[in-house]
Formats: C-alpha cells, sequence, structure tokens
C-alpha cells in the first residue's frame, strides 16, 4: 500500500506562512540591534554560538560551522575577523593539541549580555505569535 499523506489545506499554510513571517521579522530585529553593536549579525552568532555551547565556555570551528550552518572554511574567516575585533581568540587545546578552542573575551561577554538582553525582550514582545506551527502530516487512517 502506498504511504499517502494528507494534502495540507489553506490554514495550513496560513499557519506556515505566519510562523516565517514572524521569524523573519525577529531576525530582522536581530540584525539591526546587532548593526547597533557595531556587529553584523554572523559575527553576533558566532558569540553567541560560543557562550550557548552546553558545558563549555568554548567552541570549536566545526562546532560553529554547523551552528551557523556554513562551511568551516567561512567559519574561520569568521572567526579571523572576530579575533581582530578583539571578540575572540583562538586557544590550543589543553586535551588535544591539534584542536583549537575559540573563546570569548572581555569585550564580546558585555556586547553579548547587551545583545541577549534584547532578543529576550523582543521574543517576549512578541507573545505567543512567535510559535512552531503545529501542522499534521501524518498519514490518514
Amino acid at each position: 500500500m502506498a504511504n499517502k499523506s494528507r494534502l495540507l489545506v489553506k490554514s495550513d499554510f496560513e499557519t506556515l506562512s505566519e510562523f516565517r513571517y514572524q521569524m523573519r521579522r525577529f531576525e530582522r530585529f536581530s540584525e539591526r540591534a546587532a548593526a547597533q553593536e557595531g556587529l553584523t549579525p554572523q559575527q553576533y552568532l558566532l558569540l553567541l554560538h560560543i557562550k550557548g555551547t552546553p558545558d563549555r565556555t568554548w567552541a570549536s570551528v566545526g562546532e560553529i560551522a554547523e551552528r551557523l550552518q556554513i562551511q568551516p572554511h567561512a567559519a574561520v574567516a569568521l572567526v579571523s575577523r572576530c579575533e581582530a575585533l578583539s571578540l575572540v581568540e583562538r586557544r590550543a587545546s589543553t586535551v588535544d593539541r591539534r584542536s583549537v578552542e575559540v573563546h570569548l573575551l572581555a569585550r564580546a561577554e558585555v556586547l553579548l549580555q547587551r545583545l541577549a538582553a534584547m532578543h529576550r525582550a523582543e521574543l517576549k514582545s512578541l507573545g505567543g505569535a512567535f510559535q512552531v506551527p503545529q501542522i499534521d502530516l501524518a498519514d490518514p487512517v
């Protein structure tokens, strides 16, 4: 028997459209907030993902590339630009000397605290408008 999903209905498209709209609104807010602090959106996200790495205070270039959904060589270039701005520094891993850890510097910590607070306030202001859409794509019974 062929596996057929139900067709999406108008309300499904409305839900997806609203979700994408709210997501883009938040992204645009984030771009503007980063620019006001003298950062590009990618630089802000780099700092955020380093700070948000679970159970550590640093991230590898590979982890940064994955989180930003960019190629590793692009992540290396981004880290280099942030290093030139005294936002991050590379350190040799104490566990594996072949690995490099990317750490936040004090200037980045200050910027990140300010930006993260603005982002949290913006998310709160959106209220329930920014929720993952619930669309049933299960097979009909």
